[in-house]
């Protein structure tokens, strides 16, 4: 994808639910370069925290939490898992119960710190494709690609409803919506890398396309 003296970054920013992970997962095969994704990244930090019964606004015993966390990603059977101090958290991180409070872990200056240089790390010497919410205007500010990907309110509500059913999970689809809505709230108002379009980020609205068409838009646009 790249020469030998120039890696390539590409940054996908956006609202919880406008389909940045899914979408980034089958680019960054594609495109044969590392996929981070720094959400689960956060929702980790906030399961460990849950785990352990630390209070989010315990600046201290954050601090020393971070300090012992070990977060790796490996790919098994073509399906990356994220293992927390060694335990595969991949599916306990999505659960409504770490939704409702990553936002309030992710605002805290000590974690943010914490995960961006992690994320800046492993961008360094490597082709690399990261999504989340301040990729492209603080974690990877010099990326070459930026898009900022968003969808209705009510289609990202739908869109992470079905998620949650295929996992055999209930649905309160108007709940869900107004969990989303908070969300989005709370990630906009942060004062530490709030939610926002990178001024020279692509703004591409999903709400009409089905998800083969984002990645294929995606993939030209890079690949041009």
């Amino acid at each position: 994808m790249t020469n030998e003296t120039q890696t390539i970054q590409i940054a996908i920013d956006g609202p919880a639910g406008a389909g940045k992970s899914s979408v980034a997962k089958v680019l960054s095969k594609r495109l044969g370069c590392i996929y981070l994704d720094t959400g689960a990244m956060y929702r980790a930090v906030t399961w460990a925290a849950m785990e352990q019964q630390i209070a989010f606004d315990n600046i201290e015993a954050m601090t020393q939490l971070l300090d012992t966390l070990e977060l790796n990603f490996k790919d098994e059977d073509g399906v990356q898992r994220l293992y927390c101090n060694g335990i595969d958290v991949t599916e306990a991180i999505r659960t409504p119960e770490i939704s409702a409070n990553v936002s309030a872990v992710s605002m805290i200056p000590i974690v943010r710190e914490s995960m961006t240089a992690q994320q800046r790390r492993i961008a360094q010497g490597a082709d690399v494709l990261m999504d989340g919410r301040d990729i492209g205007t603080t974690v990877l500010p010099e990326a070459q690609y930026k898009f900022f990907l968003t969808a209705s309110l009510q289609e990202r509500a739908r869109r992470r409803g079905l998620e949650l059913e295929a996992k055999g999970q209930a649905v309160d689809y108007a709940q869900l919506e107004a969990d989303i809505a908070l969300r989005d709230k709370k990630d906009s108002e942060r004062e530490v890398s709030p939610l926002r379009q990178a001024e020279d980020a692509e703004l591409i609205d999903t709400s009409h396309l089905s998800f083969d068409e984002v990645v294929e838009l995606l993939y030209h646009k890079i690949k041009k």
